[in-house]
């Protein structure tokens, strides 16, 4: 059994195999038993399931302090935080996506499941590559943290064009690349049907597929921003890796009860830009105060305090509406 004390990205592989062991049970549990029927998704069972992954990812801090120390459990959770509130913007465009395909409702948990899959994946690909990168040349933390601020600052000025799918260069790329019905096959992603011109059985995608695509594709989109930031708070590439996913897997089971009510953050926004502004900042910060990195403590405190203001403005800047639009409408995003 030595081979579990192997180095993998300077963690031994058991620590690695325990969380995924983790994340594989979770998907399990998800799929196979919670939702082996398609079935509308309502708001009760959708926080259920996010207190449920938030509460693991918090948990799994008591694993990082146990394993680690208080440094490493502050950057974790720091950085848990951090990537769940970015990837806010991102249920923005999901919404949108739903919309524009017309899924229904019971069929929105299984696109989301499958491309949780593909996050899993190429997340640590984009990780694994970040780490390498920043650990055989540390100044590129410094275009990271610059970058950052740049984005901040764009967020908090820049007003973004609403998105218009039909114009959508990939959906274009992939209509012409495959034959795809025109109605929902079900919960099929792909299916066979007669050619037109043949009537020959070949295989089709459906609405689902492309709307699996185009998720997968926006994350990776967002991770350019949030994998940066996570890197400027901790360069260890278990605590990034782990942080990210366990933040992912659960806001996307919180998306059926956030898509109805996403307005009511709509200056949640100017709290992100700051964010973003700070995190990039703390590295300079850090120089120029002589100190050897930012203390973790103070990052997390800071997080939390700016996040917490712009939640309570927003709530306090809208009021319920009673047209509240059901998950799968489209919404203009945050940024």
């Amino acid at each position: 059994m030595e081979f579990l004390f192997y180095l993998f990205l300077d963690k031994p592989l058991w620590m690695w195999l325990v969380f995924l062991a983790i994340v594989v049970g979770l998907l399990i549990f998800d799929l196979g038993v919670l939702h082996k029927d398609d079935h509308e998704i309502g708001v009760a069972e959708s926080l259920k399931l996010s207190a449920m992954y938030i509460t693991l990812g918090l948990s799994f801090a008591g694993f990082i302090w146990w394993q680690m120390d208080a440094t490493a459990t502050a950057q974790y959770l720091t950085a848990f935080v951090v990537e769940k509130t970015l990837a806010m913007d991102n249920i923005f465009v999901i919404a949108l996506i739903f919309g524009f395909f017309a899924i229904p409702r019971q069929y929105q948990h299984r696109v989301l499941f499958w491309g949780i899959l593909g996050v899993i994946v190429l997340r640590g690909i984009m990780i694994g590559l970040g780490a390498t990168i920043v650990d055989q040349y540390h100044w590129v933390l410094y275009i990271f943290a610059a970058f950052l601020i740049f984005t901040g600052v764009k967020m908090l000025f820049v007003t973004e064009k609403d998105h218009d799918l039909h114009d959508n260069a990939l959906l274009k790329f992939l209509r012409r690349r495959f034959r795809v019905t025109d109605e929902i096959q079900g919960h099929a992603f792909v299916v066979k049907q007669p050619d037109p011109r043949t009537g020959k059985l070949v295989r089709f995608v459906t609405p689902l597929f492309l709307a699996l695509i185009l998720i997968e594709v926006a994350d990776l989109v967002f991770a350019v921003d949030s994998v940066p930031a996570v890197f400027t708070i901790t360069t260890d590439p278990y605590l990034v890796y782990t942080s990210n996913i366990f933040a992912i897997l659960g806001l996307r089971a919180l998306y059926f009860a956030l898509a109805a009510v996403l307005h009511r953050f709509a200056y949640l926004k100017y709290a992100l830009s700051l964010l973003l502004v700070f995190i990039g900042s703390k590295i300079f910060i850090a120089d120029a105060m002589g100190w050897e990195k930012f203390p973790p403590e103070w990052s997390l405190g800071i997080t939390f305090a700016i996040l917490g203001l712009g939640v309570v403005f927003s709530l306090w800047k809208t009021e319920p509406s009673t047209s509240d639009v059901r998950p799968g409408a489209a919404r203009p995003p945050l940024g």
